[in-house]
């Protein structure tokens, strides 16, 4: 069975949102970056054949947001909102959020058909500041992601060692670099020049 997809993210309010950006960008170019990137996943998911697609918003729904089903985060810390979301939207599910704009459909595509692999429970997909990019799931459950440090170096090795831990057959994605300070939105627009995001970066 082909996964749900679940997009976590945040309404891009000026000051909320990729504040590590600031400086060098104002808080309203970041929240442009942030509106960019967002746009940029929305589209990308939207390419790929999946029987829905959720989107999990703290805020309001920005932009264009058709073909999602919008539902509100809930949770207090962003280890609680990763359980609620699979919860609410049921499993098999396959989630990421808005920091990787230059996530390819053909990417996401070959990760979901991984996810369904019968081999697999989970996979993983981490990222180069010791975080993860993505995270799937066939069977719900509070403890995937309870105690879990976010935000951390450590962030990618505590999930997959609870994952291990809880019995379940994990595969890695490849590694992506999201977009926390402007050396990162430089290095991810570069791949991406094209994109809302990438002219959004040349913009500035």
């Amino acid at each position: 069975m082909t996964p749900q997809v679940l997009v976590i993210a945040k309404e891009p309010i000026a000051g909320r949102v990729k504040t590590r950006l600031s400086p060098p960008c104002t808080r309203e170019e970041a929240a442009d970056l942030a509106a960019a990137a967002f746009a940029d996943t929305l589209n990308t998911v939207r390419r790929v054949e999946v029987p829905r697609r959720v989107l999990v918003l703290e805020g309001r729904p920005h932009g264009d947001c058709e073909g999602f089903d919008v539902v509100a985060q809930r949770g207090d810390g962003l280890a609680e909102r990763l359980a609620n979301a699979f919860g609410d939207a049921g499993t098999p599910a396959f989630l990421i959020g808005m920091d990787c704009p230059q996530m390819s459909a053909d990417l996401l595509a070959a990760s979901l058909n991984t996810l369904a692999l019968p081999e697999y429970d989970a996979v993983l997909g981490p990222t180069l500041d010791g975080g993860y990019w993505a995270v799937g799931l066939k069977v719900a459950g509070r403890d995937n992601f309870a105690g879990i440090p976010m935000s951390s170096p450590r962030t990618f090795a505590a999930q997959f060692e609870r994952l291990l831990s809880l019995g379940l057959r994990v595969a890695l994605l490849p590694v992506l670099r999201d977009v926390d300070n402007y050396a990162d939105a430089r290095a991810v627009a570069s791949q991406i020049p094209t994109s809302k995001f990438g002219i959004e970066v040349a913009r500035l």
